[in-house]
């Protein structure tokens, strides 16, 4: 990938630039689901925490789980989760927006002071269009999106996905290559400077 295609993968709608990696190991919880799905959507942490060289843990220290993914039929079953208002500012209003819009999903990053992730939040609205996707396809893609602050539009015209002859969903190489160029130990946790893009692409190489 050359530096001109990596740098809007990580510019936002106002025009700044910000890559950002997990500043800790992942401790994700699942709710609203089978005890099936959230062994498939913790493998799917477990393989793209692989390909990008990044370590899960069973807790985490400050929040004891930093990545929660919630399944639900229902925007406004988000209001009643005990404390959710208090991790997610705004909490009332955007979900409301989203009710009106009628979103099926929805991610929430949050940093930590030297502008890391410290912990993610997913939120599925269980639609028709979620209920026909494959889980491992789903499930993969909702991963691959909270391991770096991807920009709004970075994955609207193309999945970061790929299916294999054998019908495996696979990340996409350059996407996988992307992953481990951005994990890499030399690169910083947060980048703001678009020159960033020209690091990763020389990686990448």
């Amino acid at each position: 990938m050359e530096p001109q295609d990596i740098e809007p993968l990580f510019t936002r709608a106002d025009g700044s630039y910000l890559c950002a990696r997990w500043g800790r190991p992942i401790a994700p919880i699942v709710f609203g689901v089978e005890d099936a799905t959230i062994a498939t959507l913790k493998g799917a942490f477990e393989a793209v925490c692989v390909v990008a060289g990044h370590r899960m843990a069973e807790t985490d220290p400050e929040l004891g789980a930093n990545a929660m993914v919630f399944f639900f039929r229902d925007w406004a079953e988000l209001l009643a989760v005990p404390d959710l208002g208090r991790m997610i500012d705004g909490l009332e209003p955007l979900v409301a927006r989203l009710a009106q819009a009628g979103a099926n999903q929805y991610r929430v990053l949050r940093f930590d002071a030297e502008g890391a992730i410290k912990a993610a939040f997913v939120f599925l609205r269980v639609d028709e269009a979620i209920a026909a996707q494959p889980a491992d396809e789903l499930e993969l893609g909702q991963v691959v999106q909270i391991m770096l602050s991807w920009s709004e539009g970075a994955f609207a015209e193309r999945s970061p996905l790929g299916r294999l002859e054998d019908g495996r969903v696979v990340l996409r190489p350059d996407v996988a290559g992307l992953l481990a160029a951005a994990y890499s130990p030399v690169m910083p946790a947060c980048a703001t400077d678009p020159s960033h893009a020209l690091r990763l692409s020389a990686r990448l190489r």
